[in-house]
């Protein structure tokens, strides 16, 4: 017998229900502590216990619409209503009205969108698409980077996750553009562009470039640390795919739809992708939802040739329907030039104020509401404050009200792309608040 739900749950019950319970992902179980989240609104959200914060994580920095957005909701609910579920093979007017959205997004050239249930699949069936379409099987992504915890997106991540989860096979790494933490001895930006790209050209050569299918990279590296590439990175990363007959895959998860101030995070880069992943921001992730964008002469590949791939819930129609909304309001409340302007008036100046002033911050970065600070012990050695400081400055946040993101030695600013400026600066107040603290 399941044991009933809870009439008036506190946190305490909610977090002993879920301990017993549920498994939790990339986690030590015996040691877990999870925040009891009741309900949300906007970028606030509250626990059982009346305790209200200020959710500068965004969750996992997806919920760029903000918490119960009442045109998402809504569309949700009235989707429900109608039809619920459908198989992917039959057509939905929902799922044709999110693909058209995102196409309208997309730049000229691209005519088809292949939904998934969230950014690895995206990524995975962008890796497919890539080696059926070249008739090469190498995929070539940075060492700093996540592309998700499926086969060959974990194989393709270039952190510590994909160690123990390498079943994928023709997986390469090159380590790309990071000027603070620099593998290739440079001093400019200018610098660790052309030696980034020539160690990535050099690879491509060493391997074999007939034997490449892709390079897939994120446009921002988010959970690597909002590594916003330096001036002619992505450009010339293209010229070596187009040079060598390579597909280039933009992963857009985490830095699209918003998050880095654009609808797409590569609009700000000059460069043109041959297939972009997304997720995350496209729906706020009130329901699981992801895909690929994919350009006319890859989708005609498949006019005659059957694509060798399908997912059950593939453009699930609660999904589309809250993509759809997503992106209309997004459009109706400007709040894509609302993330790039509070990118630009409040958080980066803020944040390089803070770092004129703190000597822990070692660096700050970011675009939009897509920005990371890099804390050191020491900013002549750059070494990185210990997890126990991390660990201390996430929970004297969170007793001051600001849920917040952190990963290594760095806190995340990645708010929801509503964010105001009023709410943007009292967060910032509270970093800067705990950061000034010792002992």
């Amino acid at each position: 017998m399941s044991a009933p739900i809870a009439v008036n749950p506190t946190n305490d019950s909610v977090q002993e229900r879920d301990r017993r319970s549920v498994f939790h992902s990339w986690s030590a179980q015996g040691s877990l502590n999870p925040l009891p989240i009741a309900g949300g609104s906007g970028c606030t959200v509250w626990d059982f216990d009346g305790n209200r914060y200020l959710d500068f994580s965004s969750q996992l920095v997806n919920v760029n619409i903000g918490h119960q957005h009442p045109r998402v909701v809504q569309a949700i609910q009235q989707q429900a209503a109608q039809l619920a579920t459908v198989a992917p093979a039959n057509a939905n007017d929902t799922r044709a009205h999110a693909a058209e959205l995102i196409l309208e997004r997309a730049p000229e050239g691209f005519n088809k969108v292949f939904f998934t249930n969230g950014g690895a699949d995206a990524n995975e069936n962008a890796i497919r698409l890539a080696r059926l379409t070249t008739g090469r099987e190498k995929v070539i992504s940075h060492y700093r980077s996540y592309h998700g915890n499926t086969g060959a997106a974990i194989s393709a991540t270039g952190d510590w996750r994909r160690v123990p989860n390498e079943y994928s096979r023709g997986h390469l790494h090159v380590f790309g553009p990071y000027l603070y933490r620099s593998e290739y001895w440079a001093t400019t930006p200018e610098e660790e562009s052309a030696r980034a790209l020539r160690s990535l050209e050099r690879t491509i050569q060493a391997e074999g470039p007939l034997s490449i299918a892709a390079i897939l990279l994120e446009t921002i590296p988010g959970t690597a640390g909002v590594l916003v590439p330096p001036p002619g990175y992505l450009t010339g990363v293209r010229r070596i795919a187009d040079t060598y007959g390579i597909m280039l895959i933009l992963d857009e998860v985490m830095a699209g739809f918003a998050r880095a101030g654009e609808w797409f995070a590569f609009d700000a880069f000059d460069v043109r992708p041959d297939l972009i992943t997304f997720a995350k921001g496209v729906n706020s992730g009130y329901v699981p939802f992801g895909g690929v964008v994919i350009s006319e002469p890859i989708a005609a590949a498949f006019d005659e040739q059957v694509f060798p791939g399908g997912l059950t819930y593939s453009g699930h129609p609660l999904a589309a329907a809250s993509a759809v909304a997503t992106l209309e309001a997004m459009a109706d409340e400007r709040v894509v030039e609302n993330a790039r302007t509070i990118g630009e008036t409040v958080i980066g100046p803020r944040l390089g104020a803070m770092a004129s002033e703190i000597e822990e911050i070692g660096e700050v970065r970011g675009r939009g509401v897509f920005w990371a600070m890099e804390l050191v012990e020491d900013r002549e050695t750059r070494t990185p404050v210990p997890a126990q400081r991390i660990a201390t400055i996430k929970n004297r946040m969170l007793e001051r009200g600001v849920l917040g993101f952190f990963a290594e030695n760095r806190i995340h600013v990645v708010p929801p792309a509503v964010i105001t400026a009023e709410e943007a600066d009292r967060g910032l107040d509270v970093i800067a608040d705990v950061l000034t603290e010792r002992a």
